[in-house]
């Protein structure tokens, strides 16, 4: 990752601004066009919505929220959350 010195491309008010909140540090700022939701490039968001659903039908047709939790191995708040989301 490369370095820019801020004096060198910011406007003096707005440097005077930063110097506000973090003075001399170090500072990375994200690429604004590069913004995805969580999960999105792993493909976890996927995974998760459909053991959820399945979770969910699970329970629907019998399953206790005990069974899922051993099933899934995950806490019995947790397959609340799920069932009653």
């Amino acid at each position: 990752m490369k370095y820019i010195n801020a004096a060198e491309i910011l406007p003096e008010n707005l440097l005077r601004q930063l110097q506000n909140y973090i003075d001399g540090d170090v500072l990375y700022i994200p690429k604004a066009s590069c913004k995805m939701a969580w999960g999105a490039a792993s493909g976890s968001r996927i995974f998760y919505q459909q053991r959820n659903k399945e979770i969910q039908k699970l329970y629907k047709d019998g399953y206790s929220i005990d069974a899922l939790a051993k099933k899934y191995n995950l806490a019995y708040s947790t397959i609340k959350k799920i069932i009653y989301k």
